[in-house]
């Protein structure tokens, strides 16, 4: 029986590896004995065991729950993971061609559901600090300004905190969305956990937000692809919502998954917020060790960067001078068998949950410092990642549907893009379907494959091949 996904699988936990990526379980077998409802678990909607889709009975009460433990006025399980519940969110707050108003960063997620939903877009940019390398946070004046030019947008759609743990103040971004009435759409799906302490970042829904969703297996205890919306105003309409829900989700809704929504939250609520606390302290002892180590660099926020309001601390994003980030996450992996979650051209970034235990910090401390102590310093190159700002000539729906063709790079100029170009790091999209290609931009792709940089959304055997609307 050939099963190369399995057999894969098993020799990975046959590492027992260190983890400090997603699911936030860990892979730790400790909420309940998995082992002896597995595969009973996986039932369908039985007699009595309720409908996802028109939830009156267990799935109802077991969403009451979750609204109530997480602050919200209604809560929907999400089965089809944040990306679902994004997609059904959006097609909550607006109807097909509105505009919205996103960040350039947002996850590829926001930009499908605006296909989806046949939405126009409108752009901010966050900002770029050159003293880390980093994108942070959004500017608080520069939408307001384009609230006041663009009154004709519907909602902001923003992601806080970022993958890096980055928060702007979406606090005063609520008080603006109220004050121009317009609805706003948080893509919190790595905050669930802020809700459980008052050492991290304040919650989405209690900053303002009229509609989030959170990825609860990213930073909480619960199965991959589980995630929830929760609404947090009464201007959103619960009826749509509940018809998005049922359009985008599967007919066949995994109880294996709800329950694991279910026994996350529920586990949240006693031991599950107790070794959150635990671990927070640890982090906290953890960050102070590693900045003593020579070579090594914490990104721990910026006081002169006014758009990072908050920092969320369980995401340890760093950095070894002389040591690209790639080649340092290879090294952890490799020798010590520690497993990180993302490593861009500079750092890496280590995400933590409260199921780590403190062997797993001890080990990653030991495991720095001794990189920082032996590995010699390498050639590493200054690169430049601020985004250019192209022109939108079709909406992104519109040129996701037309013909297309395909161009090599440098004679796509002058025409419109129908793909996403997105180089790795930083992970925001040069140019997306329907904004007009330029010579600037080809030769700033050109100069990023030149240094290494990973392009995603090029074709051909050499990557240098572009598809165009037709």
């Amino acid at each position: 029986m050939e099963t190369p996904i399995f057999d894969e699988i098993k020799k990975l936990l046959d590492k027992n590896p260190i983890s400090f990526h997603t699911p936030g379980h860990k892979g730790k077998n400790t909420l309940i004995n998995w082992e002896e409802f597995v595969p009973q678990l996986d039932i369908t909607e039985l007699y009595g065991m309720d409908n996802l889709h028109d939830p009156r009975g267990i799935i109802k009460e077991s969403q009451f729950l979750a609204a109530e433990t997480f602050g919200s006025k209604t809560t929907l399980y999400s089965i089809n993971g944040t990306t679902g519940g994004i997609y059904i969110a959006l097609g909550t707050i607006t109807n097909p061609g509105d505009k919205i108003l996103i960040q350039r960063n947002s996850h590829k997620s926001i930009y499908n559901g605006a296909i989806l939903n046949r939405l126009e877009i409108e752009y901010i940019y966050p900002n770029y600090n050159k003293n880390y390398g980093l994108f942070t946070g959004v500017d608080l004046d520069i939408i307001e300004k384009k609230l006041k030019e663009s009154p004709e947008i519907k909602a902001i759609v923003l992601t806080y905190p970022d993958y890096y743990g980055i928060c702007s103040n979406i606090k005063r971004v609520a008080e603006l969305a109220y004050r121009y009435d317009k609805l706003l759409l948080i893509d919190e799906a790595h905050g669930s956990h802020f809700v459980f302490s008052e050492r991290l970042p304040i919650s989405a829904l209690k900053a303002g937000a009229d509609i989030t969703v959170q990825s609860i297996h990213k930073t909480l205890p619960s199965f991959t692809q589980t995630s929830m919306i929760h609404v947090g105003s009464n201007r959103v309409n619960i009826e749509k919502l509940k018809t998005m829900s049922s359009l985008y989700q599967t007919t066949s809704p995994s109880y294996l998954f709800m329950v694991s929504l279910e026994i996350a939250r529920a586990y949240m609520e006693g031991e599950g917020k107790l070794k959150l606390e635990r671990n927070l302290k640890k982090i906290h002892e953890l960050t102070k060790e590693l900045k003593k180590v020579p070579r090594v660099n914490l990104f721990t926020g910026d006081k002169e960067d006014k758009t990072i309001f908050d920092k969320d601390i369980t995401k340890i994003l760093f950095r070894i001078d002389g040591i690209t980030g790639p080649r340092l996450s290879e090294i952890l992996r490799e020798k010590y068998n520690i497993y990180l979650e993302m490593e861009d051209y500079k750092y890496c970034l280590a995400l933590t949950s409260l199921m780590n235990q403190e062997r797993d910090f001890d080990f990653l401390i030991k495991a720095v410092e001794d990189i920082a102590k032996n590995i010699p310093y390498e050639e590493t190159k200054d690169i430049n990642i601020e985004i250019p700002k192209p022109k939108i000539g079709l909406p992104i729906y519109k040129a996701f549907y037309r013909e297309k063709k395909v161009l090599n790079l440098n004679d796509s100029i002058g025409k419109l893009s129908a793909s996403f170009i997105i180089p790795y790091p930083p992970g925001i999209p040069l140019i997306c379907p329907g904004e007009l290609i330029t010579k600037d931009l080809i030769e700033y792709i050109w100069f990023l494959m030149d240094k290494g940089i990973e392009i995603i959304g090029l074709i051909g055997y050499n990557r240098e091949k572009i598809e165009v609307v037709d």
